[in-house]
């Protein structure tokens, strides 16, 4: 099984939310950090990103942590990574996580989630890059963003080819398989 040297996870920094997806962020960094695959983050210690970085530090693992200077100064950076990258803003953070990423997991989360999920998507369909996208739908959260995507391809606003640019995976345990199949795929079918 030929799995990505680093992922870039993207989800949640809020700690107010369902034990099942705080358990799956543990599991995901745990089994990363087991792995020896690297964890590209947004660098913060709250929340379901601070606990992907712990679990991981905590199997052995290598966490890289990007944050912009103003969330640094507002907000809670994790210190103890093994590399934490202050950068002037948000753009700079995005560009520098896909880079050293080789593939990319979608945890639940909020907007920023949201954000960063639709334009790594976006990038692919407009063949940028090939790197594997993995939603991870634990519970069920992504439900409603998947029923969305399946009516924009109704309504003629998605090429149906587009919705598949990602693989949907129910549980942690489905990700590094999904992954592992992904690599090396053509998945763009872009935008032409």
């Amino acid at each position: 099984m030929s799995l990505p040297s680093s992922i870039c996870v993207y989800c949640g920094s809020s700690a107010d939310v369902a034990q099942s997806y705080k358990d799956a962020a543990v599991h995901l960094g745990r089994v990363a950090g087991e792995r020896g695959i690297e964890i590209i983050y947004g660098g913060g210690r709250v929340g379901l990103m601070g606990l992907v970085a712990d679990s991981a530090i905590a199997a052995g693992g290598r966490v890289t942590g990007i944050i912009p200077s103003h969330i640094l100064e507002l907000e809670v950076a994790h210190q103890t990574l093994t590399e934490l990258i202050v950068v002037e803003n948000m753009h700079q953070r995005k560009m520098m996580m896909f880079d050293r990423s080789d593939a990319f997991v979608i945890l639940p989360g909020g907007l920023g989630t949201l954000d960063e999920a639709f334009e790594i998507l976006t990038w692919k369909q407009l063949g940028l890059h090939r790197k594997p996208i993995v939603v991870a739908n634990i519970d069920g959260y992504w439900d409603g963003l998947l029923a969305l995507v399946d009516h924009g391809v109704d309504e003629g606003f998605i090429r149906p080819r587009h919705a598949r640019l990602f693989a949907v995976v129910d549980t942690v345990s489905a990700i590094l398989p999904t992954l592992a199949e992904l690599q090396g795929v053509d998945g763009t079918d872009s935008f032409t």
